[in-house]
């Protein structure tokens, strides 16, 4: 590591450029921005104490070492979320002011795919996030996955099928914003005949509190189950709730508030059969980035 006040503003101008990048890379692996902004500090500490001298491209060098210390972090991360209190759900974040986090470069980042990806394998979830969400060419990702390109591309190609296999062909941004602002409605009048016509036959309805927040333990399942347990709850929980709609990950969600505090974020993914999935995201912990 130099000593060189000038060669340390480099290394600092040149991470800070990185930067948005390796956030994107390492929040698309993990699903969550904490652990997403600890893995970008981790690979600023391994930039200063490198030999940047002999690096031939920053951006390689950068996006590699996030990347492997992402693939480790999966691995730690699916065994912590095997204890988790309740279903797991992405940290929802404002995709509005980054680049790499925002609709130019959404893939991998709807709330729908960052499910999936959590069942794929971290190395088959890196080789989809970098080839789909930043293009590298296959050459370049075998490298950084110490793999042969063949191998790599039967890695994305595995993802892609995972991924159109177990996703519906969604609706418009519009039309998932008009749905989301229905279900709420009907959701806060506890109206079950406007909930029943929103949801799809086998919708479905996770809640992450993670044992921090009053959240149901279980997914709900079916388009009356998930519409009666909607109803249920929404006398008492919708008292004294102020409603604001906004984006997070690329995608429309409702940001509900009491007493000025962000206290859960909902949001739905529909496709041509109505809403299929309703997500409430209401782990305190998880809602940092977005509040």
């Amino acid at each position: 590591m130099s000593d060189d006040p000038e060669d340390l503003d480099d290394a600092v101008a040149v991470f800070n450029e990185v930067r948005p990048r390796l956030m994107g890379i390492a929040y698309r692996m993990l699903g969550s921005h904490t652990e997403a902004e600890d893995l970008v500090q981790e690979v600023w500490l391994r930039w200063q104490a490198a030999d940047r001298g002999a690096v031939k491209s920053p951006v390689a060098y950068l996006s590699t070492a996030v990347t492997r210390l992402a693939i480790n972090a999966s691995q730690s991360a699916r065994a912590r979320r095997e204890t988790y209190i309740g279903p797991w759900l992405p940290e929802p974040v404002d995709t509005s002011a980054d680049p790499y986090l925002g609709a130019e470069h959404g893939e991998a980042l709807s709330f729908a795919v960052l499910l999936v990806l959590e069942r794929l394998s971290p190395t088959e979830r890196a080789a989809y996030v970098l080839r789909e969400a930043f293009d590298y060419p296959y050459d370049e990702l075998a490298a950084m996955l110490q793999s042969t390109e063949a191998a790599v591309r039967q890695l994305v190609s595995r993802a892609r099928k995972r991924i159109r296999a177990e996703r519906r062909t969604e609706v418009s941004g519009t039309q998932q914003q008009k749905l989301l602002t229905a279900f709420i409605a009907a959701a806060r009048a506890g109206d079950l005949g406007a909930l029943e016509q929103l949801l799809a036959k086998d919708a479905i309805s996770y809640s992450d509190g993670g044992g921090a927040a009053r959240a149901s333990k279980f997914p709900v399942v079916g388009r009356l189950r998930v519409a009666k347990y909607h109803r249920a709850f929404h006398q008492h929980f919708w008292v004294g709730v102020e409603v604001e709609f906004g984006m997070a990950n690329g995608r429309a969600v409702a940001m509900l508030s009491r007493d000025g505090e962000v206290f859960a974020v909902c949001t739905v993914t529909a496709s041509a059969e109505g809403i299929d999935e309703v997500l409430w995201q209401m782990n305190p912990s998880k809602l940092t980035a977005i509040a």
